[in-house]
């Protein structure tokens, strides 16, 4: 089975052919990282016209380093949700049109979703269920991966996500975009336990987050320091927030699995890239016996080889779109997609 995986969520215009749900045939990213660096974030109308300027010759590339023909396809995977209205209305759009082109079922995959599967490329024995972490710029959950196409959200952030903390952090120390990066090469060089910052617990559900507070914490940590002209370590800071972070994901995630009875842990999202992260829990799955599957770092941000491999579960469901397909800036992981019978 050959599917062709488009992805145009955020800032990446990305391409991919899977075979058989996990062996990568090509893997094609177009990344808008340095344009939007000089504003300090990603701009959503400047994001969705270097989609319209790259999803053709991304799409074609990722079909010749293939080696396949649009003929050869057994299905082509679209994300339709969540993300940046504007940018995934291209790739839902071009997905569509190309479907039609080639009499292909359109297969419409759910972002979260994706990110989930990247970690069936990384590791051929994992199959569910199991417990997963999903953390990312957008995104923080704890979700119990029921099948290949069902999920249940057992833990989501109340406001702010783990990756949007890190990147405002970042951004209030001076460090360019994307930010989370610079705290984790800068956590190397500083003390964890320099700073004491909030761990907020959530009324209500215990394996809710919030990471408002925290980035509230160190924000105006560093303006009272700038106002008094006193100077913050900022390796230091970095090492402290990530250590935070890090233990609050670490330990809701070990609190949900011992309440639900999962011994196998996934880690996904953007933020699974984060060296604490993955150290807190690898010791954290180590000392409770517990199996940890990680994605590598090139399948951690943004691609589509894993809209692909998540498109390919989905097309042995059944799951089909047609040309009624809508692009969602928000959608719960939990919602049934789009289907057409």
């Amino acid at each position: 089975m050959l599917i062709l995986g488009i992805e145009s969520s955020c800032d990446e215009t990305a391409a991919s052919v899977v075979k058989d749900h996990r062996e990568v045939l090509s893997n094609v990213i177009a990344s808008q990282v340095e344009e939007h660096k000089l504003y300090g974030g990603v701009v959503p109308e400047i994001a969705s016209r270097r989609h319209c300027e790259n999803i053709l010759w991304v799409v074609q590339k990722a079909l010749d380093d293939a080696n396949v023909t649009l003929s050869d396809l057994d299905g082509i995977a679209v994300t339709y949700a969540p993300g940046l209205i504007g940018a995934l209305l291209v790739g839902v759009n071009f997905a569509k049109g190309l479907a039609l082109a080639a009499n292909k079922p359109l297969v419409p995959v759910h972002h979260i979703a994706g990110h989930i599967a990247a970690n069936y490329i990384a590791h051929p024995d994992l199959k569910p269920p199991y417990l997963c972490l999903i953390v990312s710029g957008g995104h923080s959950h704890i979700a119990e991966v029921l099948s290949y196409t069902e999920f249940r959200v057992i833990g989501r952030t109340r406001d702010d996500a783990a990756g949007e903390c890190f990147d405002k952090c970042a951004r209030a120390m001076g460090f360019p975009y994307p930010g989370g990066v610079h705290i984790d090469k800068a956590s190397k060089l500083g003390d964890p336990k320099a700073f004491t910052l909030p761990r907020p617990k959530i009324a209500g559900n215990e394996y809710d987050f919030s990471f408002s507070g925290l980035k509230t914490a160190v924000i105006n940590m560093l303006h009272n320091a700038k106002q008094k002209g006193e100077e913050i370590n900022c390796n230091d800071l970095s090492a402290s927030i990530q250590d935070t972070i890090s233990s609050i994901v670490t330990e809701h995630c070990l609190n949900a699995a011992k309440h639900f009875g999962y011994n196998k842990i996934a880690v996904a999202g953007g933020v699974s890239a984060n060296s604490g992260v993955r150290t807190a829990m690898e010791n954290m799955c180590s000392k409770n016996g517990f199996s940890l599957y990680m994605p590598p770092l090139s399948l951690c941000g943004d691609n589509a080889a894993m809209i692909a491999c998540a498109g390919s579960y989905n097309f042995d469901k059944g799951i089909r779109s047609g040309s009624s397909l809508n692009a969602y800036a928000t959608m719960n992981l939990e919602e049934n997609v789009p289907f057409d019978a």
